[in-house]
């Protein structure tokens, strides 16, 4: 049974210190954290809206092309260039030696990553598909759904044991639990690998190296909040990989917004310069150090309500040097994921009686007792989510 106080109006004190304000919630209400809208970075943009204003005139950005001298033709140089230097101020990744391949956000390059490591010619045996459990939740529908002769979704990586040729998905730090990853495949097989690095900045996790591998996934979203500008950018080693990658999106959208390109590049910009002029700039308009703060907070009281709940464990995460920041830090992942105490069977139908939308464990290839639970909503949508895990009792 569940019992929770969900409309109480006054503030709440866990135990590590932490107290949560007041919630402005109904009590009718849902609170949905079932979804990874990364809007609680908004407070931010919202200060630095007037940096951020950009001009595009009505003849401005007409063409297809953005530069047709470049491998990604229609990748404008603001845009390219805007990349490079983030990467470059933020330490996470090789760029050197590998071409950089513009998407509609990460989720159409992974589509095109999956017709580019193919075989070339349709055969009775597609290429496998696996990821090592629990996995992001939208990579078997996102395989599934073109029905393809070219490649097919098997499932968990740590059972392969195919002596098939593979593609394995590594997601590091992990959607949903938030661990860092490697590849698990266990197959004298002939295997490739697409790193996905969504995760990989300083709000959310260390930057403890450099990630150099053939194939690596990025994407605006996370890294800064704008998830409605639909950017994401692939670094790859081989070059026949990246032409068959901007032949997919050239087929599948011909290129990407020239308008979107623009508006990213200028957030990229705002960020760096932010860094760039750290002396003159305050600490609140420095990105990684304002999205890191609210990140922990964030956690410290969620794992405040956890502890006074006692319905829920949550992943343990090891502390580590950032190069970025210079210090020892912990991990503050986009997700929370929960496992429920003995006597519960299904998290998310818990959850659900308490109005919280979650995700369920299955949706991830493992069991119903797990959910996740996204960290990175609205300020209102946290502090409900809070209240209501606190008060929840098990009887």
């Amino acid at each position: 049974m569940v019992v929770s106080t969900i409309n109480d109006s006054s503030p709440l004190s866990f135990s590590n210190d932490t107290t949560i304000p007041a919630s402005t919630f109904s009590s009718n209400s849902f609170v949905n954290v079932e979804k990874g809208d990364p809007v609680a970075f908004g407070p931010y943009w919202e200060k630095l809206r007037d940096e951020c204003m950009i001009e595009i005139k009505g003849d401005e950005w007409m063409s297809y092309f953005g530069d047709a001298n470049n491998l990604c033709w229609y990748m404008v140089p603001p845009m390219r260039d805007a990349i490079l230097r983030l990467h470059n101020a933020v330490g996470n990744v090789v760029t050197k030696d590998k071409f950089l391949v513009l998407g509609t956000g990460s989720s159409q390059l992974y589509q095109a990553l999956l017709y580019a490591l193919s075989p070339s010619e349709p055969s009775d045996r597609p290429i496998n598909v696996v990821a090592a459990t629990p996995y992001y939740s939208e990579y078997k529908d996102a395989t599934d759904i073109l029905q393809s002769r070219l490649f097919q979704w098997i499932g968990d990586a740590a059972l392969y044991d195919k002596d098939e040729p593979y593609i394995e998905l590594v997601t590091s730090p992990n959607n949903p639990d938030g661990t860092l990853r490697a590849p698990v495949v266990n197959s004298g097989a002939e295997g490739k690998v697409i790193y996905d690095l969504a995760y990989y900045w300083p709000q959310y996790t260390p930057i403890t190296y450099e990630v150099d591998h053939d194939v690596m996934l990025f994407t605006f979203s996370k890294c800064t909040g704008h998830a409605g500008s639909r950017i994401g950018w692939a670094f790859v080693k081989d070059i026949e990989v990246a032409k068959k990658m901007i032949r997919f999106v050239h087929l599948n959208s011909i290129g990407v917004s020239k308008e979107s390109q623009i508006r990213a590049a200028k957030m990229i910009e705002v960020i760096c310069d932010g860094y760039q002029n750290l002396k003159s700039t305050k600490s609140d308009h420095l990105f990684f150090d304002y999205g890191k703060r609210l990140m922990k907070e964030r956690w410290e009281k969620f794992k405040g309500a956890i502890e006074q709940s006692k319905i829920f464990t949550l992943t343990k995460y090891p502390t580590s040097y950032c190069h970025f920041n210079k210090d020892l830090s912990e991990q503050y992942p986009a997700f929370a994921w929960l496992k429920c105490m003995e006597g519960i069977e299904n998290g998310e139908s818990y959850l659900e009686k308490l109005k919280i939308r979650t995700r369920g464990g299955e949706r991830f290839g493992v069991d119903a007792k797990y959910v996740r639970v996204s960290m990175i909503g609205t300020n209102d949508e946290f502090i409900e989510l809070c209240t209501r895990l606190s008060n929840a009792k098990r009887e």
